[in-house]
């Protein structure tokens, strides 16, 4: 079975809802996690999540949605959305200083509420991380030494071995999308290679970056099943070790799933 530890089902329109989740099923994906981006949307992921047995939630505000008119909530208001069976993590939060969509000093206010919120309901955090290596992992670290450990997962990831590194030793985990499948990662690759084999997972961040062969469709959690083999690849594993090794980490880290 597959785990897609990332993925935006709210994205696609209800009359093809049905069949992004069943075509996932069809290829082994046993569980997907549809991602809260904004707080006026959680009741859809909640919905979602809800209405099929292998979907999950979770709730927070995007670093590009930081800067919006309803404002950043507070610590008490996202753990209180986090309060339902379905939802079983924060996020996704962090920082993007490739768009820069919210200004920067909300964009890391938002991080801080949003790992500390983590940090009170015991559910990790999914990380977004966009050119912003430095300060992520400044925040990372003085949260923890501020308020002590806490889980999260860097999604999607694009970043240096730097952040990598930093976030494993603090014990984060390393979700890797299509990316991993472009001709033009062969640094991503390197990473997915050295890290330790207990902190992968796989995603797709659907409906965005297609994995290599599907370049230029639109994503769908199916698709998971694309990065899982180059992962398995570049790690020297067939694809059911990768398999089993990232459902086995995804349970490990989000533990509400039953």
């Amino acid at each position: 079975m597959l785990v897609d530890s990332h993925c935006h089902l709210d994205y696609f329109t209800e009359a093809e809802i049905e069949g992004i989740v069943a075509r996932a099923r069809e290829a082994g994906v046993g569980m997907q996690v549809t991602i809260g981006v904004r707080t006026g949307q959680a009741a859809a992921v909640k919905a979602l999540a809800e209405r099929f047995p292998d979907v999950w939630g979770t709730v927070g505000v995007h670093p590009h949605n930081a800067g919006e008119p309803e404002g950043l909530p507070t610590v008490e208001e996202i753990v209180a959305l986090a309060d339902h069976p379905r939802i079983i993590g924060i996020g996704e939060s962090g920082l993007d200083y490739f768009y820069d969509k919210s200004p920067r000093d909300l964009q890391q206010e938002g991080f801080r509420r949003h790992i500390r919120a983590a940090r009170l309901a015991g559910l990790p955090l999914a990380i977004h991380a966009r050119q912003a290596d430095e300060d992520i992992i400044g925040i990372l670290r003085e949260e923890r030494e501020a308020g002590g450990p806490f889980d999260f997962l860097l999604h999607c990831f694009s970043s240096g071995p730097e952040l990598a590194r930093q976030a494993v030793a603090m014990g984060g985990y390393i979700s890797f999308s299509g990316i991993l499948t472009f001709p033009k990662s062969p640094e991503i690759r390197a990473i997915a290679a050295e890290l330790p084999a207990e902190r992968l997972l796989v995603e797709t961040d659907s409906p965005y970056l297609a994995p290599v062969p599907l370049r230029g469709k639109r994503c769908e959690p199916a698709y998971v099943a694309h990065t899982a083999r180059v992962l398995a690849e570049v790690r020297g594993l067939t694809s059911a070790e990768v398999e089993a090794l990232t459902t086995a980490n995804f349970r490990r880290l989000f533990q509400r799933v039953a």
